[in-house]
């Protein structure tokens, strides 16, 4: 509230109440919460009367970048209307700071309803279908959340759910990222493996995170937990472990929501749809404008698969890391690691194709946990990444530690 007061100025308190004034209608209130780039506050409308929140930009956190992204958040939200998203209000600028005005929404985050353990399986499935008819309505209109976590996810009464903060999203067809070190590209327990190695995005990319979401939520545990290397790593060499006590058709769904491969999930309308009988009457749990979601066959009943869909996209993941850890070694001399790959990858290449499956999956086990042992050695640089990481990995993963905090929930 100082930072604020100190902005505006004396002239914006209110002489009768001394309260700060934004814009001389918004009266801020208590801090509701603070992310890495700004600081939500719950307001008083004094135009409309009513409560409101408003974001607004820090001065420390004002350079072009993060401008540019509150810009791209304002304009996200002005261009949608859903019942599960938070209603952008009002934006403008106030003595060289941006803010947002959204929608007050009186509750909790997810990430505070499952502090204090799991949460009952028709609750996580209530809260999933909302979650998921947002995410496919966003998708539909050419948006990718990139962020999505229990922390932005806000519980309404009844359970209503609104999907908060598209301060990273991206625009399919817009080609700037507005990202920089220091600020997230995600948060990374809950990355998608294509945000870690730093490829394109796509609606399957906030799939992936809201089936980490969703599991999370029915075990009460972080499925990857660790520094932001570590978690980001570990998805790349083990599946999440979906729980035997869950029903078959939530194991199936869970699994294929986390496919290694982004062709391999869902969408996030047929998300929706195969979670929609727990929708409440109440709630209307709409999507995309296209036709009613396809339900997945094993939720309308059968066996569940006999092959980890997780194995399938493990043979092309393994053969780009075998390439890529090819080069690792002394760079002044050539490196036994190096032939001994060449001729690995030879064999592989001769396998049935099962086999070479298998096989390069315990082989990328292998060489990951090699890496993540290496991280906690000792003897590596403040930054945390090996000396012998990939070409490839080795960007994404040191803005990841840059910028990522671990306990951002």
């Amino acid at each position: 509230m100082v930072k604020v007061r100190r902005a505006m100025g004396a002239q914006e308190s209110d002489p009768v109440t001394g309260k700060v004034m934004l814009a001389g209608r918004y009266e801020l209130g208590e801090v509701l919460g603070r992310g890495g780039m700004a600081d939500v506050y719950r307001a008083v409308d004094r135009t409309l009367g009513r409560s409101v929140a408003v974001k607004i930009l820090r001065d420390n956190a004002g350079d072009d970048s993060d401008r540019a992204r509150f810009t791209v958040e304002a304009r996200t939200l002005a261009g949608l209307s859903h019942q599960g998203l938070v209603i952008l209000l009002d934006a403008g600028v106030e003595a060289d700071q941006q803010f947002l005005v959204m929608e007050l929404i009186e509750g909790q985050t997810l990430a505070k309803a499952t502090a204090g353990g799991p949460l009952e399986i028709e609750r996580v499935g209530t809260i999933g279908v909302q979650v998921a008819g947002a995410l496919a309505y966003v998708h539909a209109n050419g948006v990718v959340h990139r962020d999505v976590k229990p922390g932005n996810v806000l519980l309404g009464r009844d359970d209503r759910v609104k999907l908060a903060d598209f301060g990273i999203a991206r625009l399919l067809d817009d080609a700037a990222r507005h990202t920089r070190t220091g600020h997230a590209i995600g948060t990374a327990a809950y990355l998608a493996p294509e945000q870690v190695t730093g490829q394109d995005v796509s609606g399957a990319t906030d799939v992936y995170s809201l089936g980490l979401l969703l599991l999370e939520a029915a075990t009460g545990r972080r499925e990857y937990p660790g520094s932001p290397t570590e978690a980001a790593l570990a998805r790349l060499h083990r599946a999440p472990v979906v729980p035997d006590h869950l029903a078959t058709s939530w194991q199936a769904l869970l699994a294929d929501m986390t496919a290694l491969d982004p062709a391999d999930r869902p969408t996030a309308q047929q998300v929706a749809g195969a979670l929609r009988a727990y929708a409440p009457p109440s709630i209307r749990v709409t999507g995309s404008p296209m036709s009613d979601p396809v339900t997945l066959p094993l939720l309308a009943g059968g066996a569940p698969p006999t092959a980890d869909p997780h194995l399938a996209a493990v043979e092309s993941v393994g053969t780009r890391i075998l390439t890529d850890l090819s080069p690792i070694g002394t760079p002044s001399s050539p490196s036994p690691r190096t032939s001994v790959i060449d001729r690995v990858g030879g064999v592989l290449a001769r396998l049935p194709g099962h086999q070479r499956g298998t096989i390069g999956a315990l082989l990328v086990l292998l060489l990951l946990l090699v890496l993540v042992a290496t991280l906690g050695g000792g003897g590596n640089s403040p930054s945390e990444i090996p000396d012998g990481t990939p070409t490839r990995l080795r960007a994404p993963l040191q803005e990841l530690h840059d910028s990522v905090n671990e306990d951002n929930r």
